[in-house]
């Protein structure tokens, strides 16, 4: 890695968005993504209204919410974005998100990519801080897919899928993230019941990556350089991409278009399962 490596978060461009021919890849479709306002979740929003999709976007940041219709707009995206600000952690907002969505279309995918992150032991982790992540970053996606469920099931085929944002931290733990890491080992769970619940037509998946070039991951940087006691450099290149064989982050677009992968009706097979995309950081070990 070289010193000039820039931490900060890329611009998203067309060319960097997967976009496929798909019978169900049109503005009579509905998406929601949740975590829409800024990162994967922009990116994610973005890739699907590029494929010609209605997407709801779900966040409770309305200025980043607008920023990312105006990316798409700027992109040319043939679908539309509504947004729609909203708290996850409240039941009666999630609902809403579920019930506007239904209402532009056939609500047919789903994509819980809401999240955060707090860096700290667990004698030392606030309670507060855990229930918060756990209710975004799990409790919600559970909540999430009880009310689209029946939304996706009431389509005239009762085709879809709803996607789960997991992580690297769901197929292994390190030190300092507990919450994250039960979220997302729960989240693993969520994904396969969904699926033994879908009769094969409404399928549920997860995405797992390593290390994305976020603004949620460059405030992680900050965190784990002051709780380690080392440098931002040595963050990046010692803690999160020492073990990987790719060396470099992921971009936000590159996780994006997993998800409009899995959408889409090539991965008709992909259901109860996670695509792990991590450079290798997982199954390979030095």
């Amino acid at each position: 890695m070289t010193d000039d490596f820039d931490l900060s978060a890329p611009e998203l461009t067309r060319d960097d968005l997967l976009v496929l021919e798909d019978p169900y890849f049109h503005d009579g479709t509905v998406a929601i993504v949740t975590g829409a306002a800024s990162g994967i979740g922009r990116a994610t929003a973005v890739g699907l209204a590029a494929n010609g999709l209605t997407v709801v976007g779900a966040d409770i940041d309305e200025d980043g919410l607008n920023e990312t219709k105006a990316i798409a707009d700027d992109l040319g995206a043939s679908g539309p974005i509504h947004a729609v600000e909203s708290d996850l952690t409240d039941d009666e907002d999630v609902a809403a998100v579920a019930e506007t969505a239904a209402a532009e279309g056939d609500l047919r995918f789903v994509a819980n990519i809401a999240g955060m992150q707090h860096i700290a032991s667990i004698p030392e982790f606030p309670m507060e801080k855990y229930d918060l992540l756990t209710d975004i970053m799990l409790r919600s996606p559970f909540k999430m897919a009880q009310e689209t469920m029946p939304y996706i099931r009431g389509t005239d085929d009762g085709h879809g899928a709803i996607a789960n944002m997991s992580s690297v931290h769901g197929h292994y733990a390190t030190k300092d993230k507990p919450a994250y890491i039960t979220a997302k080992h729960g989240i693993t769970g969520l994904t396969r019941a969904i699926a033994a619940e879908g009769d094969g037509t409404l399928r549920g998946f997860s995405v797992s990556v390593g290390y994305v070039l976020t603004p949620l991951m460059v405030n992680q940087i900050q965190d784990t350089a002051v709780e380690r006691d080392i440098s931002e450099q040595a963050v990046v290149e010692d803690v999160m991409l020492g073990q990987a064989r790719t060396k470099e982050m992921m971009t936000p677009a590159e996780v994006a278009n997993l998800f409009t992968f899995g959408f889409s009706s090539h991965a008709a097979h992909l259901n109860g399962a996670d695509l792990l995309f991590d450079g290798g950081y997982t199954h390979t070990y030095e």
